[in-house]
């Protein structure tokens, strides 16, 4: 029997869109949403990062992820300051690490709850599936 790929493409779609939707009423709790959040992760992982490399970890568009980083600076949860030449870099603030730690741990339920219908043997042959199309595709 073949796997049909269109219908796991929808598989995974769905997953995500469950994922997604359940990330972001959750987050309400924190007073950031899903996309806020990410940006969030983004500049905690790569600290000084430029505005295109955190809309390319984000994928956003450089517009979109400015936009974005401007509401984040409104609302006190990250910092943008000059960098090498045009760069902009962007750092949180105490309020948004407080916000980035709060949404961690809503996050852990939600993907603990996300992910319960699978055994640990099935979670890690999922997670080494997807990491390998994710390299495959240069997004790992």
């Amino acid at each position: 029997m073949t796997t049909n790929l269109e219908l796991m493409g929808l598989a995974i779609k769905r997953a995500q869109y469950r994922n997604h939707r359940t990330m972001d009423a959750a987050l309400r709790e924190v007073g950031v949403t899903l996309v806020q959040w990410d940006a969030l992760r983004a500049i905690e992982r790569t600290p000084g990062a430029s505005g295109h490399d955190l809309a390319v970890a984000t994928f956003q568009s450089d517009q979109a992820f400015g936009t974005l980083a401007n509401r984040l600076v409104d609302r006190g949860f990250i910092s943008r300051a000059a960098g090498y030449g045009r760069r902009i870099e962007h750092a949180l603030t105490p309020a948004g690490r407080d916000a980035l730690q709060r949404g961690h741990r809503l996050a852990e339920n939600v993907l603990e709850d996300l992910f319960s219908p699978l055994e640990e043997g099935q979670r890690a042959a999922l997670a080494q599936a997807l990491e390998l199309l994710n390299v495959d595709a240069g997004l790992s």
